[in-house]
């Protein structure tokens, strides 16, 4: 979002931002009586979020998922999460044959760990997405498997594991290369290739079921391509 600082008395900023879907300017006359503060502006449009409120729907319909669960902070943040609300709203009433729900995300932390068996799709916004994403993350195992795409569904996207570079490792050959492996299974699931995708992620639960071969991070003592290897022959062996 943008945003700067004030200090004590009279101040005017010149806020503006451009993106593909949209532009904005605002001004500011900013009045601090004590210390300095600090302000930050947070934009939602109608068409990002209806376009991203839209691919879980279609997602959740691909995948044969019934629900689909909306989180914001509508409670506090009325604007804002308000017109998310109302977008969601209009684009779930496309889909009668999905189930909808709303969460507040300081709700959802919770919930995610007391009952995470029942989130099937869950849309948000960019912030709250980064903050529970890795909560997800944890719950169904860390960092290490944890894959993520950015996904542009009218153009090229990208993929990667969640947890980012770990640069302490780097050439140690000790760092789990499970979630990168899983990233380019949702790379190929994207791209439509379903025989392959299916192929490395049955061979990852497989190496992980067998529980022979694991990285450190799951208890085991393996490197990362004694892991990759045994992933690798399972992908060579399959039907």
């Amino acid at each position: 979002g943008m945003g700067g600082r004030a200090g004590p008395g009279r101040s005017r900023a010149e806020l503006e931002v451009a993106r593909t879907i949209y532009r904005a300017k605002f001004g500011l006359d900013l009045q601090v009586d004590g210390d300095e503060i600090a302000y930050q502006i947070g934009v939602i449009s109608r068409k990002g979020a209806e376009r991203a409120i839209r691919y879980a729907f279609e997602l959740a319909r691909a995948k044969g998922k019934k629900r689909v669960t909306s989180v914001d902070k509508a409670n506090v943040l009325t604007h804002a999460y308000g017109l998310w609300r109302e977008i969601f709203e209009r684009v779930a009433r496309e889909y009668p044959d999905i189930e909808t729900e709303y969460a507040f995300v300081d709700a959802i932390t919770m919930w995610f760990v007391k009952n995470p068996e029942w989130y099937q799709v869950v849309v948000t916004p960019n912030m709250f997405g980064d903050i529970i994403t890795d909560l997800a993350a944890m719950i169904q195992g860390g960092l290490g498997i944890a894959p993520g795409g950015n996904i542009n569904p009218g153009g090229i996207s990208m993929f990667e594991p969640i947890h980012g570079s770990a640069p302490k490792y780097a050439g140690k050959n000790v760092a789990n290369p499970i979630a990168t492996i899983l990233a380019g299974s949702l790379m190929l699931e994207i791209l439509g290739e379903n025989v392959g995708a299916e192929k490395v992620e049955g061979a990852v639960a497989d190496v992980l079921r067998e529980g022979k071969v694991l990285p450190r991070d799951l208890g085991g003592s393996a490197s990362t391509s004694e892991v990759g290897d045994a992933i690798a022959r399972r992908v060579a062996g399959a039907e």
